[in-house]
């Protein structure tokens, strides 16, 4: 598999992700395992997970199988810390609970330091400062060797990776951010992915396939396992279900067609190769569905397909978004 770089960093990924937020709750050990060797095998390195993912056990699991399974060494590890199960209070980015946090992971994942840490989301009742010197602290400590954020809009991350690069050599700068980006979520483009671009943080999409929307699976409403089909993650699913996106859905069902691919490659390699894009996170119940992931390596779509879908998904972009001038 193809490596990029992570940002304006040293930091080298493969260009597909493995997400792992099933993992320790639909996906078993057994499936966990055989995803992992798969995802290792085709020459994938990015693994992503979250101390918050399953409560815990997404990266207990993780750690299981590094090592025994898959060479520590040959993986960029990924986690994020921030998010809390308090309604009160949904997000901590204070210093003293990301380092605990970390420590935390540190200790599920099984390794002493882990190769991208993640701030989960912004925190608005904590100083930026603050959150952003837990960040650094990681780094110099080397619990973390790269640092990135999460879920953060346009002038969040602005004004993040500004300040890191305000003092360079005192503080880490920021290597990504992940976000939700695919053919029925664009909303990135309007400021988030300009803002990272010019700031040199790679783009990690996050749901690329659209909550699993854009495999074209939902077409004839929710099948028997999954995603939309299960109590706990058809809210999830339940936005991209509506006409617009049923639109945008046959139109890659057409693509795929004429490619004599499946939709769910199509999608993919649509993301997958977005202008200041460094890789995708997929996700899958099994490995069978990974695998069909994986096979989009071979896969560049034609620039008049790329043209049809970016028309038929084109997100409204008003003032004072980019291009407002001609309004």
């Amino acid at each position: 598999m193809e490596q990029r770089q992570l940002g304006r960093t040293g930091l080298r990924v493969s260009r597909i992700g493995l997400g792992t937020l099933t993992w320790g709750r639909d996906t078993d050990e057994h499936d966990a395992a055989d995803q992992l060797k798969a995802f290792w095998e085709a020459g994938g390195t990015l693994v992503d997970t979250a101390d918050v993912y399953a409560g815990g056990e997404a990266e207990y699991l993780l750690g299981q199988l590094v090592g025994t399974l898959v060479p520590r060494g040959e993986l960029v590890i990924a986690t994020k810390a921030g998010s809390v199960p308090d309604p009160e209070r949904r997000f901590d980015g204070s210093r003293g609970h990301l380092l605990a946090a970390l420590d935390a992971s540190l200790a599920r994942l099984g390794t002493d330091h882990v190769d991208l840490w993640q701030l989960h989301a912004f925190d608005p009742d904590t100083p930026l400062e603050e959150t952003l010197q837990a960040l650094d602290l990681a780094v110099s400590s080397g619990r973390a060797r790269y640092v990135g954020v999460s879920n953060l809009c346009g002038w969040q991350l602005a004004k993040a990776a500004t300040w890191q690069l305000a003092a360079p050599g005192a503080r880490t700068r920021l290597s990504s951010t992940q976000m939700e980006y695919s053919l029925l979520q664009r909303g990135v483009e309007r400021e988030v992915l300009p803002a990272a671009r010019d700031l040199g943080v790679g783009l990690l999409p996050s749901s690329p396939l659209g909550r699993g929307v854009l495999t074209g699976k939902y077409r004839a409403g929710a099948p028997e396992g999954s995603r939309g089909a299960s109590e706990h993650m058809a809210p999830f699913v339940a936005p991209y279900l509506d006409d617009a996106a049923s639109r945008i859905v046959d139109a890659v069902a057409t693509a795929a067609n004429g490619l004599a691919v499946t939709p769910l490659q199509v999608a993919l390699a649509w993301v997958r190769d977005r202008p200041g894009v460094a890789a995708p996170i997929v996700g899958a119940r099994t490995a069978r569905q990974l695998s069909e992931a994986l096979s989009v390596e071979a896969l560049s779509l034609p620039v008049e397909i790329c043209q049809a879908l970016d028309d038929v998904s084109a997100p409204v972009h008003r003032y004072p978004d980019q291009d407002w001038s001609t309004l």
